[in-house]
């Protein structure tokens, strides 16, 4: 849509003051900073937990201007040229005026993105993603090494080979000085990954609970306490001993169904710097991109939600789909729950793909706290045994949220990696969203169970991406995209002179020139874009994203300063373990 047609409408009108005003602002704000905007205003006398990031990896002078200040060293985070301290909030502005420190920030909290569910009900996901036609081309994982930074891996017989355990390698970075799962986030995302459906396969059992790569290695980095809780601080010292184990236990995926929210941009942010080190250094990043797409705090109508570190644009962000209990994913819908993009700040546009994550059953035991918390996520024996009752089974669980839709691709990448070991991550990363199914409805509503509240979902580039996952696609596939780390980056979205709301892309970048993800046409057949969509000139087509029956086009995305903006980010945590998964 261009200036002349968007001056028509009311609406129209304030998008194109919100756009020209806000954005300016906002491409001011980077770079414009040495301290993050929730450092300042704390009480003087207070002892704050930050992330100080040095321009050159920090030596001992380094650490010193912190300890001179009053500051304590807690842990180096040479990975993004840094540590974690703790310090009074009185250094802050002193220190930060030191030439050596790049960026300070809190060392914020992160969870899990997980959600309670409430009715039990296959997921058939695996044939949803076509994940069985892989398998039965020889390809389950093997010799692929995934790295889950989640709550812990609790070492159940579906992550066993022959009584063997594939669960690798084990490590705590929260500090409890346990790689347990004490949460049941963890145990659940490990078995999406490689669960090989040994406690439910059989002559016994009409449905057999496998992940996407049943015999990958899994190497445990536990990073979220017993409450599902953790810190930047932790999970980046978690990325960087998977860096450190690349080559042990040939780790090539790093799994991270966690986030926070996006307080700067992703070239400020040290989670943000701690990811993409791990891709440059040859290890595909796949993150959750937020369960925060209901949030209407600042009347976006969710858009905007993205958390970090899914706002990070060399990383795949995975947002969550519906199977509507069907192996047929005609019927599928998007979770109305599923963060949308774009990013806060840097308006990447995210998540890149959507994948099964609502009412996803998975690995557990019953005396984890999750599970204990929420026991109507229990599903029963009649589920999936023959001559099942209706006690809750010992060893499956369900939860939803993006949390679950993210090792979906972890899985798939495996797979990938398994058929062909050479692919970087950019090209994996192209292949997964050249081959993306992109056939969607023009919009669909969920009612949230608990509340009652009912909720409209548009399919467009900032709630699917550039799809829905195909495993089978992914496989068949020989594109080879670029290998260069930075290739496949996410694009940005913003205006161009003559008003037309436009894709930015790098010289560099692989989608860069002329088409985004396909051949000739935008997103491949034009469903989600209307027939009339090529190149990249105009976003949005003539008016078929929005349709007719849409929320209310442009405005849901632009807001009053949230998207565009620097202000503010939205209200509530980046997940909400009580948000129910959806009919």
């Amino acid at each position: 849509m261009n200036r002349k047609q968007c001056e028509g409408t009311a609406w129209g009108k304030r998008f194109l003051m919100l756009c020209t005003v806000i954005l300016s602002a906002s491409l001011a704000f980077a770079g414009s900073r040495k301290m993050s905007q929730d450092l300042e205003g704390k009480n003087a006398s207070d002892q704050v937990d930050v992330i100080v990031q040095f321009t050159q990896a920090p030596t001992a002078r380094h650490h010193q201007k912190v300890l001179s200040r009053g500051g304590m060293l807690k842990q180096e985070l040479g990975l993004v040229k840094g540590g974690a301290y703790s310090i009074p909030a009185s250094a802050l502005k002193d220190l930060a005026n030191d030439p050596d420190v790049a960026y300070m920030s809190p060392d914020r909290a992160l969870q899990g993105t997980a959600a309670a569910d409430s009715s039990a009900t296959l997921d058939y996901y695996d044939a949803t993603v076509n994940a069985q036609i892989g398998w039965g081309l020889g390809y389950d994982g093997t010799g692929i090494g995934v790295a889950v930074i989640d709550s812990g891996i609790f070492n159940l017989a579906d992550l066993q080979n022959s009584k063997k355990s594939r669960v690798v390698y084990n490590q705590d970075f929260t500090g409890i000085k346990s790689t347990s799962d004490q949460y049941g986030h963890g145990t659940h995302v490990a078995g999406i990954v490689g669960g090989n459906g040994a406690s439910s396969t059989g002559s016994n059992y009409s449905y057999t609970v496998k992940g996407i790569a049943p015999n990958v290695s899994l190497i445990n980095l536990r990073a979220l306490d017993q409450n599902g809780m953790g810190t930047d601080s932790g999970v980046i010292a978690a990325i960087n001993q998977a860096i450190s184990l690349k080559s042990t236990y040939n780790i090539r995926v790093i799994n991270l169904s966690l986030g926070r929210p996006v307080y700067e941009s992703y070239t400020l942010d040290p989670l943000c710097q701690a990811v993409e080190q791990a891709w440059k250094a040859g290890i595909v990043v796949v993150v959750a991109a937020g369960n925060e797409g209901r949030n209407n705090s600042h009347n976006t109508s969710g858009y905007g939600t993205i958390t970090a570190p899914g706002n990070d644009p060399y990383v795949i962000t995975v947002g969550a789909m519906k199977t509507m209990g069907t192996s047929d994913r005609g019927d599928d819908q998007i979770a109305s729950y599923s963060s949308k993009g774009p990013s806060l700040y840097d308006h990447v546009v995210k998540p890149d793909l959507v994948a099964p994550g609502n009412r996803i059953i998975s690995l557990y035991t019953q005396s984890l706290a999750l599970p204990t918390q929420y026991p109507g996520n229990d599903i029963p024996h009649s589920l999936y045994m023959v001559k099942g009752d209706t006690k809750a089974s010992q060893y499956y669980y369900r939860l939803s949220g993006t949390s679950m839709a993210a090792p979906m691709v972890s899985g798939t990448v495996a797979l990938m990696l398994q058929q062909t070991p050479s692919l970087t991550p950019d090209q994996v990363k192209a292949r997964l969203m050249k081959t993306a199914y992109k056939t969607f409805p023009s919009f669909s509503t969920a009612t949230d169970p608990a509340t009652g509240a009912t909720y409209t979902s548009q399919y467009d580039i900032f709630t699917v991406g550039a799809g829905y996952l195909d495993v089978q696609a992914a496989l068949s596939s020989t594109d080879l995209a670029s290998a260069t780390a930075g290739s496949a980056l996410s694009p940005t979205v913003t205006q161009d002179a003559s008003g037309n709301t436009v894709l930015v892309n790098g010289t560099g970048v692989i989608w860069g020139t002329g088409v985004i993800w396909g051949t000739g046409v935008v997103w491949g057949t034009g469903v989600i874009w209307g027939t009339n969509v090529s190149g990249q000139s105009v976003l949005w087509g003539s008016g078929v994203v929005w349709g007719s029956s849409a929320l209310q086009g442009y405005s849901v995305l632009w807001g009053t300063g949230v998207v565009w903006g620097t202000s503010s980010t939205p209200a509530g945590e980046a997940t909400a373990v009580a948000i129910n998964g959806e009919n």
